[in-house]
């Protein structure tokens, strides 16, 4: 009984997980292709882009840890 509530909010938890994940890596892929376009970019775009990097390589890291992949989910 317990048990089945533990496993649906830890699959819960892993398709939010897998869905940040989704997002960061497109805004990370956006901050990237902003800064491969512009001729000069600025301290703030450099400083944005490394973030976004940052916070997708944190959360992968994350769902490695915790085992989680998309067939597992579905």
């Amino acid at each position: 009984m317990f048990f089945s509530r533990k496993g649906r909010l830890k699959r819960s938890g892993d398709q939010q997980l897998l869905q940040s994940l989704d997002e960061l890596k497109i805004e990370w892929m956006h901050q990237k292709e902003m800064v491969e376009r512009s001729v000069e970019p600025s301290e703030e775009v450099i400083f944005k882009l490394q973030l976004a990097e940052s916070k997708y390589f944190f959360l992968l890291k994350e769902a490695k840890k915790r085992n989680v992949t998309t067939s597992r989910l579905k």
